[in-house]
């Protein structure tokens, strides 16, 4: 929790009780249904919850803003953004509804007005967003193919509407189909530790013309 508000000192007290809720959460839903690996679940607050704010140094959502989370699992990246930009709207979606559940459950206890959950497959889900955000659910190119969609034409941020996820590794090979409009961005840039080296934030614009 300490290397949270390090990162982030400018979070409301609001903000402060509600991160601080989400260690006894998991780790009492996650004795019931395993969302996060037993041995991560220590280790809740960088491999989890920093990583998942990476995306919230790299974009800062404008009031009103529509993001889905794709394939959340637990919530990750979609609990930590939300309760960080509560004017945002976050719609938490995967196709194994016990992870939806925990999801749901999570959000509820600690307050947050800004989410909804649906447990259904990506291809299902027909709303509209400005965003889509993900953390390594699959490769960026099936990813792109089933999100597109889903992103609205009307712009209300600085940032064109698109997808943001976070990936690890060599990603070369899979940004090839979108080299040139997609925008990387190591997590070592915004985070020090050891963890973020190899994590990074992967954009890409998306248009619906």
């Amino acid at each position: 929790m300490d290397q949270l508000l390090r990162y982030f000192p400018q979070l409301t007290g609001r903000q402060k009780e509600q991160m601080a809720a989400l260690y006894d959460l998991y780790t009492d839903w996650n004795s019931k249904i395993n969302v996060i690996s037993r041995k991560d679940i220590t280790n809740l607050y960088e491999h989890h919850v920093l990583h998942s704010l990476g995306i919230a140094r790299f974009v800062h959502f404008s009031p009103g803003t529509r993001v889905m989370d794709l394939g959340t699992g637990g919530g990750f990246p979609g609990i930590p953004l939300a309760i960080v930009f509560p004017d945002t709207q976050f719609h938490l979606v995967d196709s194994i509804g016990k992870k939806v559940k925990v999801a749901t459950e999570i959000a509820s206890a600690i307050g947050l007005e800004n989410v909804t959950t649906r447990h259904c497959r990506a291809e299902e889900e027909k709303q509209l967003f400005d965003f889509v955000v993900s953390r390594a659910v699959m490769p960026l190119a099936d990813l792109l193919k089933i999100v597109r969609k889903n992103i609205a034409s009307e712009q209300k941020n600085a940032l064109s509407n698109g997808l943001i996820c976070l990936k690890g590794g060599e990603l070369e090979r899979e940004v090839l189909p979108v080299k040139r409009k997609a925008v990387i961005t190591d997590l070592s840039d915004f985070f020090s530790e050891t963890y973020f080296e190899t994590k990074k934030v992967v954009y890409v614009p998306i248009s619906r013309q």
